[in-house]
């Protein structure tokens, strides 16, 4: 192993990564002395942000990933060579870098000795449970966590090579030229290598990587047919409130926990995340229809069956995609009208928010801005949103202020 894994680590030290976007990352969490977790859907860029990191430290030798072939006999009793190897190839150093760690079982406690020796340790890794499993376990109050999202608009723009100000925002050139890389954007999402190729390959490959490694053999699961009619469906049906039991009869499925264990496997994987319906009762937020949001546009647009266009869809999940990376603790309403989003910070609903891809019919119009009221009524709120794909005006109803905006300005905003 000790040849192997010399091998391995100094193949890696050689090998190039694409630099032309600097993915974001608050400094605190680089410069602290905890474990930084970086964790993210797969090929989201997690490999490229560590190295990023990586390069402006003076003490950067430390690095192996282990999604590695050469690697598929490494266990929990070979870290001790490896820091060997770190030792004889470079000398000694106090950061180390970690990609895709998960793939070991036992990783945590080599970490924690690492941790407890003073070393600064840099990880990276892909499957939620498993990161979260280990971490509260022996890394309790150890570890500070970013979790990486494919490209931002703003990201999207800068690899294109697009230049602008904030000035360029309000003026007319510079709105035409945000509204054509945004309805490139809106189907494309922002996975790397896809936005770099532009090969369908590449989220076909990245698809089932997820399904089959990290879903399928990961969870030992029996039935293919089954989780891949359940991806399906959900893809198909993004953002709107889906139940379990619903789920278990519309695939004959005996007992609803098959699904939750299903959606619970998926959502591991960072692939997609649900949503669940503001109540003040913690026991009905968990019983309530959840609605589920993918991580990427591009991958939703593939995995889900599609009759007509979904551009509202792709800009409700979008929208959601930017929320979660700013940080936000989202939900959604539904009592006899349906409120897309809902802020909630410090165990109050702070902001209210609709998404509607095109508010020229006057109805949709009425009704998307009904229901933003109801829920601005119940939650005492005075300002609330509704984005679209390129609305933009003010309105005044019942003393409360709503702000059409299009998603393009919000999310550069």
């Amino acid at each position: 192993m000790k040849e192997i894994l010399r091998q391995v680590i100094l193949d890696q030290q050689q090998q190039q990564y694409e630099h032309s976007v600097e993915r974001k990352i608050d400094q605190q969490l680089v410069n602290s002395g905890e474990i930084l977790i970086i964790s993210g859907l797969r090929r989201c860029g997690k490999s490229v942000l560590l190295q990023q990191i990586r390069a402006k430290q003076t003490e950067k030798d430390y690095f192996i990933n282990f999604d590695d072939e050469r690697l598929v006999g490494f266990g929990v009793e070979h870290f001790q060579v490896l820091n060997e190897v770190f030792m004889e190839l470079f000398g000694v150093q106090k950061k180390y870098y970690f990609d895709e760690i998960q793939n070991i079982i036992g990783w945590e406690r080599f970490v924690r000795r690492l941790y407890d020796s003073g070393n600064k340790v840099f990880i990276t890794g892909s499957n939620a449970t498993m990161l979260s499993k280990e971490l509260g376990t022996h890394l309790t109050g150890r570890f500070c966590r970013h979790e990486l999202y494919p490209f931002s608009f703003r990201e999207y723009l800068i690899y294109n090579n697009v230049t602008f100000s904030q000035n360029d925002i309000s003026s007319t050139q510079g709105r035409a030229m945000f509204v054509k890389y945004f309805h490139l954007y809106l189907t494309m999402g922002g996975i790397p290598q896809y936005c770099i190729s532009k090969n369908e390959n590449v989220l076909r490959n990245l698809y089932e990587s997820l399904v089959y490694r990290d879903i399928i053999v990961r969870h030992k699961i029996s039935n293919e047919t089954e989780l891949l009619q359940l991806l399906k469906y959900l893809a198909t049906n993004a953002a709107n409130p889906v139940s379990y039991n619903n789920l278990s009869e519309l695939f004959s499925i005996k007992h609803s926990n098959t699904i939750k264990n299903y959606i619970k496997a998926i959502e591991d994987t960072y692939l997609l995340t649900q949503v669940y319906k503001y109540d003040y009762a913690l026991r009905k937020q968990l019983i309530n229809a959840k609605k589920c949001y993918f991580a990427d546009n591009a991958l939703l647009h593939r995995i889900g069956f599609k009759a007509t266009n979904n551009f509202g869809q792709l800009l409700e999940n979008m929208v959601f995609i930017e929320l979660k990376r700013k940080g936000k603790s989202v939900f959604y309403a539904q009592n006899g009208y349906e409120c897309d989003f809902l802020i909630e910070e410090q165990n109050r609903i702070t902001l209210a928010i609709q998404v509607c891809y095109d508010l020229d019919n006057e109805k949709t119009k009425k009704r998307e801005i009904s229901s933003l009221v109801k829920a601005m009524d119940l939650y005492q709120l005075q300002e609330g949103y509704i984005f679209t794909l390129d609305t933009e005006y003010e309105l005044v109803i019942e003393n409360k202020t709503i702000k059409l905006i299009p998603v393009w300005k919000w999310l550069l905003i």
